[in-house]
């Protein structure tokens, strides 16, 4: 398969629908935390599948690699603020969350690990 568009890449797909996870799981977060760790949770996830975009983008594999491990920290952050949700009874454990997190964290290594072959 031909990868044309940032949109071609499964890793970008199965982010784009964490995110939507994300943000139902955050519909019942405290509506005092509306700024607060709702909002950090929020961006660290939209900042998964922006960086892939970003970085399938620029024009060459080092920069591409750049992107995709700035997407790997946005989702050990977001792993993080989903911790001190449960910690705080915001949310309780998401084992569906947290596996769809391992699921892209390892497809963004392997992608990764494809560019520096390259």
């Amino acid at each position: 398969m031909k990868i044309i568009s940032h949109k071609d890449l499964k890793v970008w797909q199965e982010s784009m629908t964490l995110v939507e996870n994300i943000y139902k799981i955050t519909s019942e977060f405290p509506k005092e935390e509306m700024y607060g760790l709702t909002s950090q949770i929020k961006r660290a996830s939209i900042s998964v599948p922006s960086n892939i975009a970003e970085g399938a983008g620029r024009k060459s594999n080092v920069e591409f690699m750049r992107f995709l491990y700035i997407a790997l920290g946005s989702l050990s952050e977001l792993e993080t603020q989903l911790e001190i949700a449960v910690r705080l009874s915001f949310t309780s454990h998401n084992e569906s969350i947290e596996k769809q997190i391992y699921f892209i964290k390892n497809m963004l290594s392997k992608l990764i690990l494809s560019l520096k072959d390259k």
